[in-house]
C-alpha cells in the first residue's frame, strides 16, 4: 500500500492520493460507498489499477483503527 497511497502537501491539500495523481483516496472510497462497481471505476478512470482500489480500502481500514478518547 505504501507505494500506492501518497501524500504531498502541495497537492490536494496534502490529503492522501493514489500514486501521486490528483485522485484522492476519498474520491475512490466515495465511489465504492455509492456502490459503483470496481470495473466501472476502472473504466471511468483508466489510469487507476485494481491494486489502487485495494490500497484505498486498506488505507481506510488502517485509518479507522485508532482509539477514541472521551473526556469526562
Amino acid at each position: 500500500m505504501s507505494d500506492r497511497i501518497t501524500f504531498n502537501p502541495n497537492q490536494c491539500g496534502g490529503r492522501p492520493c493514489v500514486r501521486g495523481m490528483r485522485i484522492r483516496v476519498k474520491d475512490v472510497l466515495d465511489l465504492l460507498a455509492a456502490r459503483v462497481p470496481q470495473a466501472e471505476i476502472l473504466e471511468d478512470y483508466p489510469y487507476l489499477e485494481a491494486a489502487d482500489i485495494d490500497a484505498c480500502l486498506e488505507y481506510a481500514a488502517m485509518d479507522a483503527d485508532h482509539p477514541v478518547l472521551l473526556a469526562h
